[in-house]
């Protein structure tokens, strides 16, 4: 690609960026939410025109107009945001628009069905390919994106976070599967938050900074810090801001609690504390999160709040008792996409700026325009569509949201999913000052570094259970994955 340019109206988010992959190589595309990554990838993919610059592919000079046409010339796409279909079966979404026949009229579901297994078994995903993919986790329908672009058999493969919702397990198949495809010849251009990601699977990185290029390094060579730092071109607090502080009081207490999902699980958590949840997709812990929020109904077992049993039979039960929740899906979940910011930052808690039904829209504009500043959402503008925010800046306003309502419980599920890496910063320090106001955080996490970096304890989940907990002393990666998958971690392998 070079010198790409794009505008939209009178921003200029391109500014003649040049980029090169070579076959067989892994290329870095680093850079902070809407420094243009994804402008430029959905321009290599068709979905966006260019106003200036070439594509050239094998030396010759190429056009894609549609999605269709640059999947025709044998590029694939692993977006950061879920693109699929959730009313259709796994293998209708991995095999869309390209559905094996029998004849001109009919699907041959068996090829389809037995080809979208033999798919998935490459990335050791066992999900039945009938399964509606809407039964799917978040997680799970990340393998499926994946599996979806596999299917393609591209010669230049473009991923967007295709990590970011994976565990530690999840991710080690899908750097092997990289590594087969490279051997292959396969050009991957792989955009991640995660630097310690970038050193382990690319070759080189070019880094993107306000719609330029700012360098292109060795990422064997180059570290993290330095990485970062040429991303948002100053230097970076710690990532992880834990204050080490003496818990207070218990303020929840979750006993013998059981779901569809989960069984039997009991906790408790503290004022003060931030109380890290890992375990393996689909161990439930988004479950758990759910069933505390009230949004997942509780068939045995009781939850207390300040020693108090409490009914959490909805939402807005749960919010009444002052629980927030920060849900792993953000555009579906977190927040509503087509209204403002101002509204999203009231979305719930509309009593405190309204009376008699009427909402008092100089309050919450007030109210917006204070949580924006503090939590340093850009664009500050409280009158834009949340939709139209990079996926940092949506997040900050979700939390916002829970500030607004002064959540004294707050569960955040992958609270830095998709982020970069200023952003996932401002986000930890965040939820620390939160914790040292006395509200009690439960963290859920499939990103080990930012769960042993960030807790105060650990609770590690397995198949619906508690398999184990962990005290800060305790901490290592190796005894949460032991316990995640059901073993008890050696003597060796619990401590940090």
């Amino acid at each position: 690609m070079q010198g790409i340019t794009k505008s939209f109206g009178h921003i200029q988010v391109l500014h003649g960026v040049d980029l090169s992959v070579a076959r067989g190589e892994v290329l870095g595309l680093l850079g902070e939410n809407g420094a243009g990554k994804s402008t430029l990838l959905n321009i290599l993919n068709g979905v966006l025109p260019r106003d200036d610059g070439e594509i050239v592919i094998d030396g010759e000079p190429v056009t894609f107009d549609t999605p269709k046409e640059a999947q025709n010339a044998g590029l694939a796409f692993i977006h950061q945001e879920l693109s699929l279909l959730p009313y259709l079966s796994v293998a209708e979404n991995i095999f869309l628009n390209r559905l094996p026949r029998k004849n001109p009229w009919l699907v041959d579901w068996a090829t389809c069905n037995r080809q979208a297994a033999d798919i998935l078994e490459r990335l050791a995903v066992k999900i039945d390919p009938r399964t509606l993919v809407g039964r799917l986790g978040t997680a799970e329908q990340e393998l499926i994106e994946i599996a979806k672009a596999l299917s393609m058999n591209a010669r230049i493969l473009a991923m967007d976070e295709p990590t970011a919702s994976l565990t530690e397990a999840e991710i080690e198949r899908l750097f092997a599967l990289m590594g087969s495809l490279k051997a292959d010849g396969v050009s991957i251009i792989y955009v991640s938050h995660r630097l310690h990601e970038v050193a382990e699977i690319c070759d080189r990185a070019t880094i993107l900074r306000d719609g330029k290029i700012v360098d292109t390094v060795d990422a064997k060579t180059t570290n993290s810090h330095t990485l970062a730092t040429m991303m948002v071109g100053r230097e970076l607090s710690e990532i992880f801001p834990k204050t080490q502080r003496e818990r207070g009081p218990e303020t929840l207490r979750v006993s013998n609690l059981s779901t569809a999902k989960v069984k039997d699980v009991s906790l408790t958590a503290h004022r003060g504390e931030i109380l890290g949840i890992a375990g393996l997709v689909g161990s439930g812990r988004t479950e758990l999160a759910r069933a505390i929020f009230g949004a997942d109904p509780i068939t045995a077992g009781e939850v207390l709040v300040d020693g108090e049993q409490v009914t959490l039979d909805s939402p807005g039960s749960a919010i009444r008792h002052g629980i927030g929740l920060v849900p792993e899906d953000r555009k579906l979940q977190g927040a509503v996409l087509s209204m403002s910011n101002a509204h999203n930052v009231t979305l719930a808690s509309l009593s405190k700026v309204s009376r008699w039904g009427q909402l008092n829209r100089g309050g919450e504009r007030q109210a917006a325009k204070r949580l924006v500043k503090d939590l340093q959402v850009s664009p500050a503008n409280i009158e834009q569509e949340t939709g139209r925010l990079s996926g940092g800046n949506q997040q900050k306003v979700v939390l916002a949201k829970w500030l607004f309502s002064q959540s004294k419980i707050l569960i955040v599920d992958e609270p830095t999913r998709g982020v970069d890496v200023g952003a996932r910063a401002a986000i930890h320090g965040l939820l620390d000052d939160l914790a040292g106001q006395g509200t009690t955080i439960i963290m859920i996490s499939s990103d080990l570094p930012e769960v042993i970096g960030m807790s105060d304890r650990i609770v590690v989940m397995h198949e619906g259970r508690i398999a184990g907990e962990l005290a800060r002393a305790e901490f290592s990666e190796e005894a949460i994955v032991m316990y995640a998958s059901g073993l008890e971690p050696t003597k060796e392998g619990s401590k940090a």
